[in-house]
């Protein structure tokens, strides 16, 4: 059968097109791709932005040896509920179902970084005395881990705040109804705890209404020593 005028075009302009890759090909030139000489050069695609990379508890880098990484982030308003991680694991969550209005409060191991005990104490209804039998009798080295929900502050005595001044706290002297507040302290400590935020309640500065936003923190603490005996 006898090409057409417009089908014996294609062909030859097939014919050439492909001369022209053997050619060029044979000659030590780029190779190119058939739509490319079809429909002009393609572009390169461009590499996505690198994902940062995260560690243990979503920290931007790692902790040193002998130290814990942990994240804490308190309730925003009465809705959302507070975290704490603590080396990659969720000790206190909504989805462990673990978690409630007041303080919410996961004491740990200082020396072996192993979870000791989790517990919440409601400070807008509770008894504070439940609060106050959880604190004092605490071994040398705890670790204390504290998330607010909702109101941390108003069942709070003088007794209760000398306790977390013990453990290291500043911000618990001023804490008052509904401010947001995160803190690792520990039984024992020296010196103030570097690990501590406070969000004022205030009605010209609150993110929600009449809460203000959360807070979130997170670091390395160093495990302590074993005791000699």
């Amino acid at each position: 059968m006898r090409l057409t005028g417009p089908l014996r075009v294609v062909a030859v302009v097939l014919m050439v097109g492909l001369v022209w890759l053997l050619v060029n090909n044979f000659m030590g030139g780029e190779s190119l791709h058939v739509r490319n000489f079809l429909g002009g050069a393609s572009q390169q695609p461009t590499p996505g932005e690198p994902r940062p990379r995260k560690f243990k508890c979503g920290l931007s880098a790692p902790c040193p040896p002998k130290h814990l990484a942990f994240r804490l982030v308190s309730g925003a308003a009465n809705v959302i509920a507070p975290k704490v991680c603590l080396e990659d694991q969720m000790l206190m969550s909504s989805v462990k179902n673990n978690v409630g209005r007041g303080l919410n409060i996961a004491l740990v191991n200082g020396v072996t970084g192993d979870l000791l005990e989790t517990r919440t104490f409601d400070m807008w209804a509770g008894d504070v005395s439940e609060l106050l039998k959880f604190l004092r009798p605490l071994h040398e080295g705890t670790l204390v881990f504290v998330a607010s929900f909702d109101d941390a502050a108003t069942k709070m005595n003088d007794e209760t705040r000398r306790l977390f001044e013990e453990l290291g706290s500043t911000a618990v002297k001023e804490l008052a109804f509904r401010d947001s507040w995160v803190f690792v302290g520990a039984k024992g400590i020296e010196n103030k705890s570097p690990f501590e935020q406070r969000m004022k309640n205030s009605k010209n500065s609150n993110k929600y209404e009449g809460w203000p936003e959360s807070l979130e923190m997170d670091g390395c603490i160093p495990l302590r020593p074993p005791l000699e005996h």
